[in-house]
């Protein structure tokens, strides 16, 4: 059975997963330090982790494993977890894999270093509803290729 992790704080996709995941028999495991609402529904469970630095990544981390998917856009995280055997959505639908994480992290660590050095500044691309549609769409094809 296919268990859906969902890194919760500041995903914009949470209910699209939840939708998704009910349609495909998929249980998911919201996870954040507190502030997001209960669920009700049968195969979503909440989990309140301790507030501090990676705490909620830590705990997918250490349990995520083969056919498992993760939706995150903490690119770390998303290292850890397809080292562990898990799939990777980002909010967008892209999916993070061993053919593409190792070039992902590395221009995330370059562009932090160039931020850091005032380089370049952060610009975040609007997310929207063609974005949403593709993270259902993309979400939906990797738990048919599961079953």
């Amino acid at each position: 059975m296919t268990t859906i992790y969902i890194d919760a704080d500041a995903c914009p996709v949470k209910e699209e997963a939840i939708l998704v995941a009910g349609r495909n028999g998929a249980d998911v495991l919201v996870v954040s330090n507190g502030g997001i609402r209960p669920y009700r529904d049968d195969h979503v469970k909440m989990i309140y982790v301790p507030d501090g630095l990676d705490v909620a990544d830590d705990w997918i981390a250490e349990r995520i494993g083969p056919g498992d998917i993760c939706i995150t856009t903490d690119i770390p995280l998303a290292s850890r977890c397809v080292k562990a055997g898990g799939l990777v959505l980002k909010p967008n639908g892209e999916a993070l894999t061993d053919a593409n994480i190792g070039a992902v992290l590395a221009t995330r660590n370059l562009m932090t270093d160039l931020r850091e050095q005032g380089a370049v500044q952060s610009r975040h691309a609007s997310f929207g509803a063609r974005e949403r549609s593709n993270f259902k769409q993309a979400l939906e094809r990797v738990l048919r290729q599961l079953r």
